[in-house]
């Protein structure tokens, strides 16, 4: 385990694992979440972490390669269990908490933003819904997870 100041910042691969590996062991054992990757997408965190570390090293810092279909495995497990605004608002949850338990500063602020925004992206494209849509009633399981800020959060 990392001896990191909860002050510090995320400031590379290092820290995105730590992020990482308890984000998933969070979400792992998650009641409402955690069956998507134990049981229908049967997730080997050994095998899925190094891809997800580098889908985030490239999106926070723009230096790891990914060249994965990030939204290929989601539509998968979408036709096999449908994933509902609740189940994408539990997910920002737990990665906010677990950010902010771990780390302070703008890349921290970034990657909780990013998650929000890749969140509610996955949810409208697997929806298939008009975005206007998700401003209205679709929004309730976002509401209580403070993810109203993501329509006002500049991109």
């Amino acid at each position: 385990m990392s001896h990191h100041a909860a002050d510090a910042d995320i400031s590379g691969r290092t820290d995105l694992d730590v992020v990482l590996r308890r984000f998933y062991t969070a979400a792992f054992a998650d009641p409402r979440i955690g069956p998507f990757f134990t049981e229908i997408a049967g997730t080997d965190l050994d095998v899925h972490l190094p891809r997800t570390t580098d889908f985030w090293e490239r999106a926070l810092f723009r230096s790891a390669d990914y060249r994965r279909n990030a939204f290929a495995p989601h539509a998968a497990l979408q036709s096999a269990r449908e994933m509902t605004a609740e189940d994408f608002g539990r997910w920002v949850q737990l990665w906010r908490a677990t950010i902010d338990g771990l780390y302070r500063g703008p890349n921290a602020e970034r990657a909780k933003a990013q998650g929000e925004r890749i969140a509610l992206t996955l949810h409208k494209r697997l929806a298939g819904a008009d975005p206007e849509l998700l401003r209205g009633a679709g929004t309730v399981g976002f509401v209580p997870l403070a993810a109203l800020e993501l329509r006002s959060m500049p991109s």
